[in-house]
């Protein structure tokens, strides 16, 4: 057990009628931390966040969020979490403050404008503040979604796969947003099918596999489950990534462009 942990995982499982998802997962994540749970679709990631946020009642098992219970004290685990699903679940015919501010009055906050003002500024919609959200790009949607949810400051902040569908610029918006939250001191548990997420974000990562956890640790000890490699000198091409961010500026924006620009189709959806 890790000294420390604000998550608790022992012996989840869970079936779906004659259908094993989860066969006994085992995990803690440590207070402050970005802990990511790596796997393929089906793995059975999103039937552990259902399960650690209360909406979902496990077969077997035992999880402690922030010190509560998952089975004896839901009302308390909600209190602690945040959690923001695959798809952002924004009020289109509102605007990004409003979404902010309906959120706080649901959560019966004093001065939910001033609340909503501080979320707009942190994450960077303060010009778009008054635009509705359909009209947002993707990261965008994606990070007033995020704001929405650590409205009252959560210490637990569940994101399950957050960049799906997500185009580079966008994903690279998110992944600050996701470094942020810690940098204040939220712990987040994220899951996520992309290697180079996990990478980028974690201080540890699990692997899911068919509904167990087949390995957990730092990525340098991950590396260290692998042989050792023979090291040869090759030059380097550039990836796709390090050209698109060449091409469009280093921040993902190009030059002279606002940064609440966005590119769209002519149907008017967001790129």
């Amino acid at each position: 057990m890790t000294a420390g942990a604000i998550i608790r995982v022992r012996g989840l499982e869970k079936s779906y009628k004659d259908l094993p998802v989860l066969r006994g997962v085992d995990f803690d994540v440590a207070r402050g931390s970005i802990f990511a749970l790596l796997g393929s679709n089906g793995a059975g990631k999103t039937t552990v966040v259902k399960a650690l946020s209360t909406l979902l009642a496990v077969d077997a098992g035992t999880a402690t969020i922030n010190g509560f219970d998952i089975a004896t004290e839901p009302e308390r685990v909600r209190e602690s979490i945040s959690l923001t699903g695959q798809f952002a679940a924004v009020d289109d015919m509102l605007s990004g403050r409003e979404n902010l501010v309906l959120i706080a009055k649901l959560r019966h906050l004093g001065d939910p404008g001033r609340v909503a003002d501080e979320l707009l500024d942190r994450f960077s919609l303060t010009a778009a503040g008054g635009r509705k959200a359909s009209d947002y790009s993707g990261g965008m949607r994606r990070r007033l979604d995020i704001a929405m949810g650590l409205i009252g400051n959560p210490p637990v902040v569940f994101l399950d796969e957050p960049t799906t569908g997500l185009d580079p610029q966008a994903r690279l918006e998110v992944w600050h947003t996701i470094e942020e939250l810690t940098d204040r001191g939220a712990t987040v548990l994220l899951t996520t099918q992309y290697l180079e997420e996990a990478e980028r974000l974690a201080d540890r990562i699990a692997v899911l596999h068919r509904g167990r956890i087949i390995a957990n640790g730092t990525l340098a000890e991950l590396e260290a489950l692998l042989p050792p490699t023979n090291v040869e000198y090759v030059e380097k091409r550039p990836t796709l990534e390090e050209i698109f961010l060449a091409i469009v500026g280093g921040n993902g924006e190009s030059a002279g462009a606002d940064t609440n620009d966005e590119v769209r189709t002519d149907s008017g959806e967001g790129r």
